[in-house]
């Protein structure tokens, strides 16, 4: 699994980053997480606000910082 964080590193983004490895953990999923902060790979997603949760190349989630519980209902989603 790997799941893209979109975002030019502010604090929603990295709070967004940190919800998700607490998600990921309480799972106990193991995922390859990466950050992207470049807007011209940001806008190939078509995401206009960040931040932006992408799990394997589909975007979930953007314009907000999920919470560890929320991040969690999507991951059990796609694991299954």
């Amino acid at each position: 699994m790997t799941i893209k964080i979109l975002g030019s590193g502010c604090k929603n983004c990295v709070t967004l980053a940190e919800n998700t490895k607490t998600a990921l953990s309480e799972l106990g999923l193991q995922a390859e997480m990466i950050k992207v902060t470049d807007f011209s790979e940001i806008a190939q997603y078509g995401i206009m606000s960040t931040p932006g949760l992408v799990i394997d190349e589909k975007v979930v989630s953007f314009g907000k910082v999920l919470k560890p519980k929320e991040i969690i209902k999507l991951l059990e989603k796609i694991a299954k």
